[in-house]
């Protein structure tokens, strides 16, 4: 997934260890450079692939690893359920379920190198205390009264993951070690916990072994917490807040853990929403967090205890980051006021809208922006004008040469595609966003 020597050990789990490295701001790719920056003054240009549906109207990649695997969900036919899937290869795999309706591949950090996918399903055991754990995931049929599990898929196998006692769990991110991050319920009844919710959760770690399972805290004053990626290094960054509905795009605190304890990442300003999606080897974490004032949400960087606003394109008023590769570049999505959405890149402190680098010859139009692999090669969501859908998109770097043909002027400029989106497509994106979604 993530490469980078580097001896940090993460003492929560037993161990010890150092790690010596720079998470100040974006490093400068190394060389040689990839087609995805085939020249220090300009961005390649990308062909895009779209990946289909599994027969429904809309797909969305949420990650793609560096064997080009690409994960996420996607619609069934009557657009009344979703299924996680991988494609690779030129085709799409239904991943399936735990026995109920639906099931979902969530953040860009979901996959490993090793092809390894985390993901959260539903089971066909009813809720006993109908508390709707997946409610924000993914459809309606999400909201069908059904528990909800993480679940680890390796090998063509989708195998449900252990909670802490209670009944429901969520899987987010998996690192090449195979360990596992997302929130499980405990057996204990909060009685400060916000209807539906009725049961403690955790943050937790599951593996590396068949069975491991490890609590991670929260902020002291918090009561619970959501782990949501976890980098080779093994240091995790997810959400620490107040017991509610589970949804670590709804949190306070924005938190990372390492040598066993837990830090505040900070906030851009406001006191609610500061979400941590993505943490590459370096420690550099992304997401995105509320200004002053709780309304407006901008994309963040953060690196070495400081928070970097990133902001959005020009004319634009949100941003939202869920990926960083480990030469830094930051892959996101940037809104206007009616949440008409572009793909966008952070380069070297540029943001770029992605689809002004598109080669000739695509008819999508690349409305968000989920993971990139080192490869330069990224995923998201596109919508084709054509047919009113939103199938999921790969984005392939093309060779330097064609790179070398996108000036500095180009790179700098604040060049923004117009696209106007359909009602029920901006409402789609504007609650997939706002739930920490992209990568979804």
């Amino acid at each position: 997934m993530r490469r980078l020597a580097c001896s940090t050990i993460l003492l929560v789990l037993g161990t010890s260890g150092s790690c010596s490295h720079d998470s100040t701001s974006p490093p400068a790719p190394s060389a040689p450079s990839r087609a995805a920056e085939a020249q220090s003054t300009g961005h390649a240009r990308y062909t895009v692939v779209d990946l289909g549906t599994l027969g429904g109207a809309s797909s969305g990649a949420s990650t793609i690893n560096n064997k080009g695997w690409v994960a996420g969900f996607s619609n069934l036919p009557n657009n009344q359920s979703q299924h996680a899937f991988l494609w690779r290869s030129g085709e799409i795999t239904d991943l399936g379920t735990l026995g109920g309706p639906n099931s979902v591949v969530f953040a860009a950090l979901a996959k490993s190198n090793r092809g390894d996918i985390a993901g959260q399903a539903e089971t066909s055991a009813p809720d006993p205390l109908h508390e709707n754990f997946c409610s924000f995931a993914g459809p309606p049929g999400f909201n069908g009264g059904l528990t909800c599990l993480g679940f680890l898929w390796r090998d063509g196998v989708m195998t449900a993951l252990p909670t802490l006692g209670g009944n429901n769990a969520q899987a987010y991110g998996v690192n090449d070690r195979g360990q596992v991050v997302g929130v499980a319920e405990t057996a204990v009844h909060d009685p400060t916990c916000v209807a539906p919710q009725v049961l403690d959760y955790e943050a937790v770690i599951w593996g590396p072994k068949a069975g491991e399972l490890h609590e991670l805290p929260p902020l002291p004053g918090d009561r619970v917490a959501v782990a949501v990626a976890i980098n080779e290094q093994g240091q995790v960054v997810g959400a620490s807040l107040s017991c509610g509905p589970v949804d670590p795009g709804r949190s306070a605190h924005a938190v990372l853990w390492e040598h066993g304890s837990v830090t505040n990442l900070g906030s851009l300003g406001g006191a609610l929403d500061n979400v941590p999606l993505a943490i590459n080897n370096r420690g550099q974490v992304v997401g995105f967090s509320h200004l002053a004032g709780d309304v407006i949400e901008h994309a963040f960087f953060w690196g070495n205890g400081t928070m970097t606003d990133l902001g959005p394109l020009p004319g634009d008023i949100q941003s939202f980051a869920s990926a960083i590769d480990e030469q830094g570049d930051v892959i996101g999505t940037s809104c206007d006021v009616n949440f008409n959405c572009r793909a966008v890149m952070w380069q070297h402190g540029v943001v770029v809208d992605l689809n002004t680098l598109i080669a000739s010859g695509s008819t999508l139009s690349l409305i968000g922006g989920a993971d990139i692999n080192d490869r330069g090669e990224i995923a998201g969501q596109g919508f084709d004008p054509r047919t009113g859908d939103t199938p999921a998109f790969l984005a392939i770097p093309n060779s330097a040469e064609d790179a070398a043909g996108l000036t500095a002027e180009r790179v700098q400029s604040t060049a923004r595609t117009e696209t106007t989106l359909p009602e029920n497509v901006r409402r789609a994106l504007r609650q997939r966003l706002r739930h920490g979604r992209f990568g979804w």
